[in-house]
């Protein structure tokens, strides 16, 4: 459990429930307002419940963003476990680019993303979420890559994936900055360039 998130002492289905409604009326403040003009009130307001009840679960907006950030990993780990080819991860990509652009709030919006790297920098609990994030990410990523084909994997040589998963990462780090910096970029443009780079990147 994340330091500083004030939970029920017994996870029951309605305390889950709970959690994640509190979790989706955050996403959409931060996306709509910004991070630091989102408050706890309005998350209430927005989660349709009273500001007494949040508290129980969280106890402020960092606790909150520790439970994204834990959330989209979980998220992605899944994803990253059901890749069974680089056709597969192109799509995935691109998939999250589009709903990037129509600002969807069920995903982590690209400019709310780039809003927690920042608030990183100024907040140690945050900075450590977000690096254990990525470490875990690529690790996976990289174990996909290694994997045998027969076993859903590439079978890519293990002394390159490391490399290259971080490059992958980088790779959809730039996705997301076009998403908040030219949202109206051709759909086309950005499929053409996924699948060269994906290509290119888990070629054997």
């Amino acid at each position: 459990m994340n330091a500083g998130m004030a939970r029920p002492t017994k996870d029951t289905p309605r305390a889950e429930a709970q959690r994640e409604r509190i979790l989706c009326a955050a996403q959409r403040c931060f996306i709509e307002y910004g991070f630091h003009a989102a408050s706890m009130a309005s998350i209430a307001e927005t989660a349709q419940m009273s500001a007494g009840l949040m508290y129980r679960y969280f106890e402020n907006k960092s606790a909150i963003v520790l439970a994204i950030i834990e959330r989209q990993l979980q998220e992605g780990r899944t994803q990253i476990a059901q890749l069974h080819s680089s056709s597969e991860l192109a799509a995935s990509l691109y998939d999250v680019f589009t709903r990037w652009q129509a600002r969807d709030p069920s995903v982590m919006n690209a400019a709310l993303f780039l809003e927690m790297s920042a608030e990183g920098t100024r907040d140690p609990q945050i900075a450590a979420a977000l690096r254990g994030s990525d470490a875990l990410i690529l690790s996976d990523l990289a174990g996909w890559m290694n994997r045998a084909r027969e076993d859903g994997g590439l079978g890519l040589p293990p002394e390159t994936v490391a490399t290259r998963a971080f490059l992958l990462e980088c790779f959809i780090r730039g996705l997301a900055l076009t998403a908040v910096r030219q949202p109206d970029i051709d759909p086309g443009t950005i499929k053409d360039s996924i699948d060269s780079v994906v290509s290119r990147l888990l070629s054997p």
